[in-house]
């Protein structure tokens, strides 16, 4: 197996295990988040009706104006927005959803950033 191939598998195992564990919790919505080389993105998702609750992105025109929309400042910014909009909708409690990333870097940031600003998870 070359490496490449190997990377994507241990990946996808790693996406799938952390997904049972999260879709287990049906009480709590599900904030999964997204990312590219470029940008990040989020949802929370309520998982029993199927919708989406909450979004926000570094793609948005309201997003605070950084060099890079795909770094940890970016990231920082982006949990604080969530937390926000969420909190203004009556959602306090979710369920964070790391789309099988490692909890490292620009996705502990995001993180770090929405638990700061209200949301618990």
């Amino acid at each position: 197996m070359n490496r490449s191939k190997s990377k994507k598998v241990r990946y996808m195992r790693r996406r799938m295990r952390v997904k049972a564990k999260v879709r287990s919790n049906i009480q709590r919505p599900r904030m999964c988040i997204s990312r590219s080389n470029k940008n990040l993105f989020v949802q929370i998702i309520d998982d029993s009706q199927g919708s989406t609750l909450v979004c926000a992105s570094t793609l948005e025109k309201d997003f605070p104006v950084v060099k890079n929309r795909g770094n940890k400042e970016a990231a920082k910014a982006l949990g604080t927005i969530i937390a926000q909009r969420a909190i203004a909708k009556n959602i306090k409690q979710v369920v964070f959803d790391r789309n099988g990333y490692l909890y490292h870097g620009k996705i502990k940031e995001f993180a770090d950033a929405a638990r700061e600003n209200g949301l618990e998870f």
